[in-house]
């Protein structure tokens, strides 16, 4: 078994604007739904999720902005740090740096006519220092974040105004930064608007006229639009980008040999799949239409939204891969919670509770492939954990190189098996606000910040144990992991 990975593989780290850029408000940003994201402690968390957020809690938040903890407001300054973050990622051999562009830093509120001038100047420093160091930007154009005038006005994605206020800021993307950048995402984990309406969609079903799972769907049908149209868009006017989405991949198994408990399973990963199908493809799958039926889902679609669709497919799949989900189905969980967990006797769990399974990875990789035949890229996989400065002033994260090394062998085994996969990008590769809990203490980079959960600290870097590993890893293309 050749070790290897294909020559040209796109080796590096992922962030997002609103997890690790900070300055809010500056050069007239405006601000982002997420920055009304507060962090809690777990003990005031009530067993809810701190991405999932009523409207009544939103305005309040806005309220006492001063007095609540605010996390994404700061990220981890990269702002401030852009030359020193990108030289380190240049020092550990990055081919590439998957980040993603601030809507609001662009536009304040999203339905301007024109950008600010110092937004555009930044993230063309960003990218030009990139190309300094010989690292290819890897931009999603929405990483969850959007204008938050647009949630408060017109409640998101939910509106089709907004399919007309993205595009104007997509093009713009496009046509300002086509010679700068060659790789683009258009969404984030777009399946995630089915978990969290929220985090995916920028609105509230409460306020919604319609059903909640209809509200949901209509929102998601405008970002499919929006995608497709700026796909067909960069490949009409700069034939040379590659254009991709990016979902959470869950990889289900079942609890057990159980008919019932495999057939859940199988309906599960296709609601999972579904959003791949539509990009993809550019249609409806079969079996999305009878869930629709059977759940009293019921769209406004867009004019012309099968040609639209069909038109608009992308060039790759992208997808982020932390754990595996056990299916049991006794217990009548709806087929579209991919983010809830069973636990799984054969695998450990991180201290987060997210199970570990390199194998998982290599199916995934299998299964994708398999069914669309595109090129595939893991754009998000990584370990959360409590790092700690150890009295020789270094961060000793042995636990984060074993992990890191089995799901990179968990991708050469895909390779062998014949998946083609251009490129792997560790999640926070930098320390930055975790998305799942807002906070600076659930940690991922393989470069240090001096920051806590309450935005205390120096904010300095250094390098964990990992950096040296991975820059060994990226050197060798992958053929010395030890």
């Amino acid at each position: 078994m050749s070790h290897e990975f294909p020559k040209g593989f796109l080796w590096g780290g992922a962030t997002s604007a609103a997890q690790v850029e900070g300055g809010f408000a500056e050069g007239g940003r405006g601000p982002s739904h997420l920055d009304y994201l507060q962090y809690r402690a777990p003990s005031q968390r009530q067993g809810r999720s701190l991405m999932q957020i009523t409207e009544e809690e939103y305005w309040d938040n806005k309220k006492h902005a001063d007095q609540r903890n605010l996390a994404f407001r700061r990220g981890s300054d990269f702002v401030h740090h852009v030359e020193e973050d990108i030289r380190y990622f240049g020092e550990m051999g990055f081919k590439t740096y998957r980040m993603s562009i601030s809507w609001s830093r662009l536009f304040p509120t999203g339905t301007e006519s024109e950008p600010l001038a110092e937004g555009v100047a930044f993230y063309h420093q960003v990218f030009q220092t990139c190309h300094r160091y010989g690292i290819e930007p890897l931009v999603t154009m929405i990483h969850y974040d959007i204008p938050a005038y647009l949630t408060e006005t017109l409640n998101g994605w939910e509106n089709p105004k907004v399919i007309d206020y993205f595009l104007r800021y997509a093009r713009f993307l496009i046509d300002e930064y086509k010679q700068e950048v060659k790789y683009w995402l258009t969404f984030n984990e777009i399946n995630m608007i089915c978990w969290s309406p929220y985090l995916g969609g920028g609105m509230f079903v409460e306020k919604s006229r319609r059903n909640r799972l209809s509200c949901i769907h209509q929102a998601l049908h405008h970002q499919f639009i929006a995608s497709a149209l700026t796909v067909s868009y960069a490949h009409e006017t700069a034939p040379g980008l590659m254009m991709g989405n990016m979902t959470q991949r869950s990889q289900f198994y079942p609890l057990t040999c159980k008919p019932d408990d495999v057939l859940l399973t199988l309906k599960s990963d296709q609601f999972n799949l579904f959003f791949n199908d539509v990009m993809v493809f550019g249609e409806y799958p079969y079996f999305i239409k009878k869930y629709y039926a059977d759940h009293d889902i019921h769209i406004n679609p867009v004019e012309n939204f099968e040609a639209i669709l069909k038109a608009g497919t992308v060039d790759f799949i992208s997808f982020s891969y932390y754990f595996t989900s056990v299916v049991n189905s006794e217990l009548q969980e709806p087929v579209e919670n991919f983010v809830k967990q069973q636990k799984n006797p054969y695998l450990k769990d991180s201290e987060w509770g997210w199970t570990i399974d390199p194998t998982g990875l290599r199916i995934a990789l299998n299964q994708l492939y398999d069914r669309y035949h595109k090129p595939c890229f893991v754009t998000e996989n990584g370990l959360g954990a409590r790092d700690e400065i150890s009295p020789d002033g270094k961060i000793h994260d042995a636990y984060r190189i074993a992990y890191l090394r089995d799901h990179i062998r968990a991708m050469q085994e895909a390779i062998e098996d014949g998946v083609e996969l251009l490129g792997y990008t560790i999640w926070g590769c930098l320390d930055l606000v975790s998305m799942s809990d807002i906070q600076m203490s659930k940690r991922y980079g393989m470069i240090y910040v001096d920051a806590d959960d309450e935005g205390n600290g120096t904010y300095r870097r250094r390098k964990k144990d990992s950096f040296d590993w991975y820059k060994k890893v990226i050197a060798s293309n992958g053929s010395d992991l030890d």
